[in-house]
């Protein structure tokens, strides 16, 4: 088993770039995806992640503390690596091709499951507002950047998260929702008309009283 006392793994949320601790932490996703896949999207314990992944459970222990926080982190690589995000400046067609990757990877086998994890997770893992920004920061960082792309100043990241990540969850749980139809289309446009309305009142003439 990986040694305790890897020095890449210090301390929550302290993680160095490739070598160890890359490899440390990719055993430990992969057998989590499996652990979960096995048992319809049950969190793991931290035990049986060790004994899969062949990390000593103390090293898993120091690096995420909970399994409902080592939950949370799988899903958010997941999630960051089924749907990119790209910023080429077009507004409209990064969006559509984020929210279609959204999409597909909600309808892939299990692909619910991480997402629903992870909400379960960040309820019930008593997080941090730290370690919580921590790990959804990559994401709304990413966001950042394609708003900046296209110069878009009416939307910050979080927007995106409430007019666009979370309708396409909440529609694929229902089955309301998938990436062959229109539905991308139609979420993109809600957050388009939300841009083109703020924007509207914002050079709106003041009414002189």
């Amino acid at each position: 088993m990986t040694d305790a006392t890897d020095p890449g793994l210090q301390s929550t949320g302290t993680v160095r770039p490739g070598g160890r601790t890359a490899r440390t932490r990719e055993a430990v996703h992969r057998a989590v995806r499996e652990l979960m896949a096995e048992h319809g999207g049950e969190a793991p314990e931290i035990s049986a992640v060790a004994a899969r992944s062949g990390v000593h459970a103390a090293t898993i222990y120091r690096r995420w503390r909970t399994r409902d926080a080592l939950v949370l982190d799988v899903a958010v690589a997941d999630v960051n690596a089924a749907s990119p995000v790209r910023a080429t400046g077009d507004l409209r067609a990064d969006l559509l091709a984020y929210t279609r990757g959204l999409l597909d990877a909600f309808d892939r086998p299990g692909g619910l499951a991480f997402v629903d994890a992870l909400v379960r997770a960040s309820r019930e893992a008593h997080l941090s507002p730290e370690r919580t920004e921590e790990l959804l920061r990559p994401r709304l960082d990413l966001f950042q950047q394609l708003l900046d792309a296209s110069g878009t100043t009416e939307l910050d990241p979080l927007d995106l998260v409430l007019l666009l990540v979370a309708p396409a969850h909440l529609g694929s749980t229902f089955g309301i929702t998938d990436a062959t139809g229109d539905a991308a289309e139609r979420l993109v446009d809600n957050v388009l008309d939300v841009v083109a309305g703020r924007r509207s009142r914002a050079t709106r003439p003041a009414r002189r009283g």
